[in-house]
């Protein structure tokens, strides 16, 4: 190995070691990216979303579903302030996307979401389940799970291209890619799950909706489509395993939940 390639690898281990951060949870995050790098390239991604549909008409106007939705996303943004106070200067918006036959939510680095009309159409879920969703999706938000997930990204491509340079044998960038891939991403996904799924039931708890909802929901969405599930489940694997830990949550959120009380509506963006 030659001085130049010894100094690119023990420069991309100092990078991964040196840029760290501490999740909501307190789980320690690979940080290559910066959350406002993220909010910012988020934002413009948004737009690049949502302007075609735009033009196409999909975006759901409906009065009733709009008013819905943005009163449960507006309760959870209140608790997620509360949470992390910083997150108020977000332009936190919410865009209802006329798609039946899409189940699927997802939200952005700095507050950007989507909920698509399949989900409410094919899992009819009540306020208190639906809360659990868009609960979930503001938990990935609040945790920075996209810049980490860039983080890791750009992680494997330096030390691929490291290893690359470091070995004489030409497969070995392959090898080291998908060894990287499934060594770091794969794991931090699985922790991802579990951290905005955390996050999620506490913030709907803390806005009023029922934690016991969690359990429901996921039952529902696994009932959804027989054989083949919805593209929510793809990226938010269901399972036994997994309602049996929001089961046991529930015990810890159900002091958070408080009907009774006041619940204030943040405003969204246009």
């Amino acid at each position: 190995m030659t001085t130049l390639r010894r100094v690119l690898c023990l420069a991309v281990l100092a990078v991964a070691l040196g840029s760290c951060a501490t999740s909501p949870t307190g789980r320690r995050q690979l940080m290559l990216v910066s959350e406002e790098q993220a909010i910012s390239q988020s934002a413009l991604a948004y737009t690049q979303v949502i302007q075609p549909l735009a033009e196409q008409g999909k975006i759901n106007n409906d009065p009733a579903l709009k008013s819905r939705v943005e009163r449960i996303t507006g309760r959870l943004i209140h608790e997620a302030i509360a949470m992390r106070p910083e997150t108020r200067d977000w332009e936190w918006s919410m865009k209802v996307i006329d798609e039946p036959d899409t189940v699927n939510a997802w939200c952005m680095a700095g507050g950007k979401m989507a909920l698509y009309t399949g989900l409410v159409e094919k899992v009819e879920p009540t306020d208190d389940e639906l809360a659990q969703v868009i609960g979930h999706e503001i938990g990935h938000a609040l945790a920075n799970h996209t810049a980490e997930k860039m983080s890791v990204a750009l992680a494997s491509s330096l030390g691929v291209a490291a290893i690359a340079l470091a070995s004489d044998r030409p497969g070995s960038a392959a090898a080291a890619s998908a060894a990287a891939i499934l060594a770091v991403q794969l794991p931090n996904s699985r922790t991802a799950e579990n951290e905005a799924d955390r996050i999620g039931i506490e913030l709907a708890a803390r806005a009023g909706y029922d934690p016991r909802a969690a359990v429901t929901l996921w039952q529902k969405m696994g009932a959804v489509g027989g054989k083949s599930p919805p593209e929510f489940l793809s990226t938010h694997p269901s399972s036994g395993t997994r309602q049996e830990r929001l089961s046991a949550l529930e015990a810890e959120m159900l002091p958070l939940y408080r009907e009774d009380r006041p619940h204030p509506v943040f405003p969204l963006s246009s």
